[in-house]
């Protein structure tokens, strides 16, 4: 098999996660002019998290960390890919045909476990009607995640990201069409989550039978290989329940306080941005990568893959989170206020936006380290390291939501992200030498961080500067592309200046790719 191309994978699955992000935000900009942060809005938001949430919890955060490693070493030592991804595809089938069913009919104590503040109000009727017609989604989205990880493994990273910019797409082109048909706009946004899990699963099979994997269902059967998988996925999806636990823990203390679980949803799409475009890029080609490399004994390229793996994240992460802390306000008014999200939606979308921001670098760090666990599978230990960032995220939501109300949530999320982050690096320190951070990254990171500080100064001065003109709405996108521009400009010209990072870093990435 030719090897996988760290930057050139970088690069196509982060520039496929942009333009997702950035429909996606076009998606919420539309959702939150036509629905604001009202009841309809929180409904959907709840019933369309629901059908995510199990994906995360099945496919992409237990099944495919188990999976992917796996298939990718069959592939490497030339064994039987195809029959394991069938029997995996059969299983997996199988399971979500019937958690769908159980799903459905146990919707209303669904809802009342994700957003119990909805009992006794209009919310909770609307939640449970858009969930029922949303929950199929996970039997369909699943199984495109696991056959992206088929796609992944052979390098091919443009069919399995586009899946995601298709389901934007078409919940764009169905608001526009409620709103000229003058259809209910909470209904239409619901049946669009299972008519958007339908194609993505016809066009990620169709893309895995053109790369010679054409899975067909069949009976389910337990062959020593899925008894393996279901070995090593055990704790993973143990795992991806903790993660799936604090969520829950989010959205209970929001969903007592009438509008936030719209505002932390709106926040949410913001930081999801780079989150998505560096986090997920990365979690996606590396994985594989580390895999093959270690069933080869590559001991170097491992590190290699590591080292610049965590170098591409920080580079662009803790800028990220520096401007999404500093100007959060200025973001959120122009790019939401209107329609129904009035100046009270901004400032608390904005409080949201600054505490998920702080935890930025975190969340993207655990899409560097989890793969040195996956990679061999060790799901075990980022297992009991979840767990202790699950008691992590309760104390600190439940604990301070008397205090700082809905906020507590987002706080609590990043804080938990941190010590997630703290455990999974100690961990990873028996690992050998493959973990170890080499000469470059360790010169580099104090002078990443150093030009991220300093645009965060360039930034306020410059938002001080802008700030009549961001609330003009002659003026407000100009300042606020400017104010961006600022940002980007200042950053970069810093960093290049300090040695925080060449222009030739790319080439040199794609070479050792």
């Amino acid at each position: 098999m030719k090897p996988i191309s760290l930057a050139r994978g970088f690069l196509t699955v982060g520039g496929w996660t942009l333009l997702s992000r950035g429909a996606g935000f076009a998606r919420d900009v539309m959702m939150a002019a036509y629905l604001g942060a009202g009841p309809v809005a929180e409904a959907f938001l709840i019933a369309f998290s629901l059908p995510n949430m199990f994906r995360r919890f099945f496919a992409e955060g237990a099944f495919n960390m188990a999976f992917v490693p796996m298939f990718a070493k069959k592939l490497e030592g030339g064994e039987d890919a195809k029959g394991f991804a069938r029997d995996a595809f059969s299983g997996l089938a199988g399971v979500l045909v019937a958690f769908t069913l159980l799903g459905t009919l146990l919707m209303p104590w669904l809802v009342l476990a994700m957003a119990s503040g909805f009992a006794g109000d209009a919310r909770f009727d609307l939640a449970v009607d858009f969930g029922r017609i949303a929950f199929s989604y996970i039997l369909f989205i699943s199984l495109v995640a696991l056959l992206s990880g088929v796609l992944n493994a052979f390098g091919r990273f443009t069919e399995a990201s586009f899946v995601p910019v298709l389901m934007n797409l078409m919940f764009i082109a169905a608001m526009l069409l409620a709103d000229r048909l003058g259809w209910d706009m909470g209904l239409t946004l619901a049946w669009t989550v299972p008519v958007t899990g339908v194609a993505q699963f016809l066009f990620t099979w169709f893309a895995a039978s053109r790369a010679g994997f054409t899975l067909w269902p069949h009976l389910p059967r337990l062959t020593p290989e899925l008894r393996r998988l279901a070995v090593i996925a055990a704790p993973a999806v143990l795992a991806g329940g903790v993660v799936q636990v604090n969520l829950l823990v989010g959205r209970q203390v929001a969903s007592f306080t009438e509008g936030a679980v719209a505002w932390l949803s709106y926040a949410d799409r913001l930081y999801q941005l780079p989150l998505g475009v560096v986090g997920i890029a990365i979690g996606t080609v590396l994985l594989p990568d580390l895999s093959r490399r270690l069933r080869a004994g590559d001991e170097a390229g491992s590190r290699a893959s590591f080292n610049r793996g965590t170098e591409f994240a920080l580079m662009l992460t803790l800028p990220a989170a520096v401007a999404l802390v500093v100007i959060a306000l200025p973001l959120t008014q122009v790019l939401f206020q209107r329609g129904a999200f009035g100046p009270e939606d901004s400032w608390n979308t904005a409080l949201a936006l600054a505490a998920y921001g702080l935890g930025l670098p975190a969340f993207v760090l655990h899409k560097v380290l989890q793969p040195l666990y996956y990679a061999r599978e060790d799901t075990r230990r980022p297992f009991y390291y979840a767990v202790v960032s699950m008691g992590v995220n309760l104390a600190f939501a439940v604990g301070l939501m008397p205090v700082l109300g809905f906020l507590a949530a987002a706080l609590a999320t990043t804080v938990s992200g941190w010590v997630m982050v703290w455990q999974l690096w100690a961990g990873s320190r028996g690992m050998g030498a493959a973990t170890h951070l080499d000469e470059r990254l360790r010169a580099r990171l104090p002078r990443i961080i150093a030009a991220s500080i300093f645009m965060g100064l360039v930034l306020y001065g410059a938002n001080q500067i802008l700030g009549p003109f961001l609330g003009d709405p002659g003026w407000r996108y100009p300042a606020l592309a400017l104010l961006v521009a600022t940002g980007i400009v200042s950053y970069f010209g810093a960093g290049a200046a300090i040695g925080a990072f060449r222009l030739s870093d790319l080439r040199t990435l794609r070479r050792r790719g």
